[in-house]
This record gives C-alpha cells, sequence and structure tokens, in this order.
C-alpha cells in the first residue's frame, strides 16, 4: 500500500522533468517529507484548458487532495479511505472504474515510507503477549536518486451546497495505484534488513518509467485492455530502502531529517 510519502522537489524541477507545459505559482506547495491522507499534493496530468477553444490536451502540474472523491458521492468523507487503488481491480471499482478510462495522472514523490514489525514484537504476537508492535519505519526511493512517478487517478467531485462560483464548490481529488511489492532483490538493501521490497509490504505504489508517461497521461486512450497493460510493474532492481527514524511515524513530524538513513533500526534486529 502507500500511506505515506516525501515529495520535496521544486514545482520548477517537476516542470522539467515532466515538461509541463501549464502550471500556476499561486498553486506551488511547500517541500513535504511527511506526505499523508487528505493533504494536498502535485500531480502530473494532460487536460484541455478550462475555457479554452483549442480541446487539445495540455500537460499541466496541479494541486489535488489525496483521497479519491468519486463523483457520484453525496459527501466527501469517504475520500480519507480511497487513498489507493489496487492496479488489479482499477478497472472494474466503481470508485475507480471511470477515472482509470480517462482521469489517470502521476504523482510525483522522492519515494514512500512503510513500516516493518521488528522481530522480538513478531514473536510476543505470536506467543499471544498483549503488547502493542513497535514497528520499524523504511523508506523506499530509486536506486538512481531519480523521481519516484507514481501512477494516480484523479477525480472531480461538485458540492452541491456551495454555489458555482465559491471558490470550494470542485474539488479535485487523487489516489495512488498500487501493485504486488517486488519480490527480487533490491538495488541497494541494507546490511540488517529486508533484501526485496516484499520483504517490508506485500504491495507498493505502482512506480512508471519514463517510457510509459505519455501513454498513461494520454486521455484519449480508453481502452481498458490497452491500459491495463500499462499497469504492468516496472522492471525489478530499480529501488533502494533503508531505515529512517521513527519520527516520521508522527504526521506532525516534517522535515529533510526524516530521510536521513539510520545505520541500523531502531528497534534492533528485524532479520
Amino acid at each position: 500500500m502507500c500511506g505515506r510519502y516525501a515529495a520535496s522537489r521544486r514545482p520548477e524541477d517537476l516542470a522539467g522533468i515532466f515538461e509541463i507545459e501549464k502550471w500556476e505559482p499561486k498553486e506551488s506547495l511547500d517541500p513535504d517529507y511527511n506526505v499523508a491522507p487528505t493533504k494536498e499534493v502535485y500531480a502530473v496530468l494532460d487536460r484541455p484548458l478550462k475555457d479554452a477553444e483549442d480541446p487539445k490536451p495540455v500537460r499541466q502540474l496541479r494541486k489535488l487532495k489525496w483521497g479519491l472523491v468519486p463523483s457520484w458521492s453525496k459527501t466527501p468523507e469517504g475520500g480519507a479511505r480511497l487513498i489507493n487503488a489496487r492496479a488489479e481491480t482499477v478497472h472494474e471499482k466503481p470508485s475507480y472504474r471511470r477515472a482509470f478510462a480517462a482521469r489517470r495522472c502521476i504523482l510525483p514523490a522522492d519515494g514512500y515510507y512503510e513500516w516493518v514489525t521488528g522481530k522480538q514484537e513478531r514473536d510476543l504476537e505470536v506467543e499471544g503477549r498483549k503488547k502493542r508492535p513497535r514497528k520499524q519505519p523504511y523508506f523506499v526511493t530509486p536506486a538512481d536518486g531519480s523521481v519516484f512517478a507514481m501512477a494516480g487517478l484523479y477525480e472531480f467531485w461538485r458540492d452541491r451546497t456551495l454555489p458555482d462560483d465559491h471558490p470550494q464548490a470542485w474539488w479535485v481529488t487523487c489516489s495512488v495505484i498500487t501493485t504486488e511489492a517486488e519480490t527480487a532483490p533490491l538495488a541497494v538493501a541494507p546490511a540488517d534488513g529486508p533484501h526485496a521490497l516484499a520483504d517490508i509490504h506485500p504491495r507498493m505504489p505502482l512506480m512508471l518509467t519514463p517510457d510509459r508517461w505519455d501513454d498513461w497521461l494520454d486521455p484519449a486512450r480508453t481502452d481498458p485492455d490497452e491500459l491495463t497493460s500499462l499497469l504492468a510493474p516496472p522492471p525489478a532492481g530499480l529501488m533502494r530502502a533503508f531505515p529512517v527514524s521513527t519520527a516520521v511515524s508522527n504526521v506532525r513530524n516534517n522535515g529533510p531529517e526524516l530521510l536521513k538513513e539510520l545505520q541500523a533500526p531502531e528497534e534492533g534486529t528485524l532479520f
């Protein structure tokens, strides 16, 4: 799954990486090293400009809220639960299938966090002892330092309780697509830790390599079979993972220090 990630790149940098044609400086976001559901995040999408005569899609950098609210939803409350869409079923689930057909985006990140229960704590759970397990967070990121381009969906939701000219009349929300975690060895693995992403968690965000960006973002591509082929996992061996401070477990903590690699897990040996 993806429940927390880091996104520190400036919009100017993202504009160059993704060949952005349109973005509003007023929508700029501060670097966020602890992105949590319901926060505003950057999304790359191809869409005609509002009120433009030319219907040609324009690549834009937009500010969206993480937690998809389906267009048919009566209230926005469920958005906090729809932060992830499974690649295996995204084409058929009512909450996602319309967005999958025409409203796909890329959510740029530095990488994502995932938590592993320590071996000693797992042993206590097996023994049936009533003790809350302590978990060690890991940060997963491309080994070459490139952007982690997560496949995403976005959707529009109209708040019918507000007039048309109200600035919050329309919500634009998004969700991260996830897939099965890689079982192949990490490109760089910690000496005392997991050797594959599947050792950390059974699922991971679907990362799109640059050769898939244009096809994924193209709103003219609506054929389910063609789109499903874009959900194939990236080549194995592109990622690295390392332990980071448990401070990231508190959403109030936010800063580059959260990405500092620890020499060993805080809770002792995990593997």
